[in-house]
């Protein structure tokens, strides 16, 4: 391996180099590597800390893994009826449609199922999102919503204390109504949320008696979609990636 050969200051571990690479966090690169499909130069790598020189192949499940020549992180208003994904087997419009050409390949920071909309994040930085999305680091996510009816106290401070979904509690979550409208028979919500599980939000409005109608994501973090259109997307700054990074214990460069 070219990596025993270099001054030691040129050598990364290479679960770092994967993660590096957007292909997937760090701590998944690890399990990659001890499910031995990664190999450097040719050869099968099973030992987690091995290092790896700029010179090194590194590559997962035979690919050959190239990190992106810039580590770019951009913001979409992704608009109602598409999947979030980079590609759709079954032909249906993907969030691929407003992403322009980049110096690097991103992928969306967690999911808003079809019929929601709002701020989406993707990202070239493969540990970034992965921290995003953890509940560990307890990224707040912002969703302004409609159920049906009109929700009482007890459902409202369900919702505050945690609700079971899919076998388990949710976290303590900040829940405001903005403004009940009993002729309709509906109710706007602000809903703030730690975690980040599949429709969540959704599951939770569900549990206590008063499904979702419209839901869209305002805020992640920092981040806010505030003046951006259905479909617009726009590239973090510096600033804005940093302060991301600092969220969640990653060092500012």
């Amino acid at each position: 391996m070219a990596a025993e050969k270099e001054n030691s200051s040129d050598l990364e571990r290479i679960h770092v180099r994967i993660a590096h690479s957007g292909l997937c966090s760090r701590r998944k690169a690890e399990e990659l590597i001890l499910q031995g499909r990664v190999s450097v130069n040719g050869e099968q790598i099973k030992t987690v800390g091995v290092k790896v020189s700029p010179d090194d192949e590194v590559a997962v499940d035979g690919e050959v893994i190239r990190p992106p020549t810039r580590l770019l992180t951009v913001l979409m208003n992704k608009p109602k009826g598409i999947i979030t994904t980079m590609r759709d087997p079954q032909g249906r419009a993907t969030i691929t449609k407003f992403l322009p050409e980049m110096a690097a390949v991103v992928k969306p920071v967690g999911r808003l199922d079809k019929e929601s909309e709002g701020l989406l994040l993707c990202t070239s930085d493969g540990e970034l999102a992965h921290r995003l999305t953890h509940p560990r680091y307890g990224v707040e996510k912002e969703y302004m919503t409609v159920v049906t009816g009109i929700p009482d106290d007890k459902a409202i401070n369900r919702l505050r204390k945690g609700v079971f979904i899919e076998g388990g509690k949710t976290a303590p979550a900040d829940v405001t109504v903005i403004h009940a409208e009993a002729k309709a028979g509906t109710t706007s919500l602000r809903i703030i949320i730690h975690e980040g599980r599949k429709r969540q939000v959704r599951l939770m409005c569900e549990a206590v008696g008063h499904p979702v109608i419209t839901l869209r994501r305002v805020r992640i973090g920092p981040l806010k979609i505030k003046g951006m259109h259905p479909g617009e997307v726009r590239l973090l700054g510096k600033k804005e990636v940093d302060e991301l990074k600092k969220l969640v214990g990653l060092p500012v460069d």
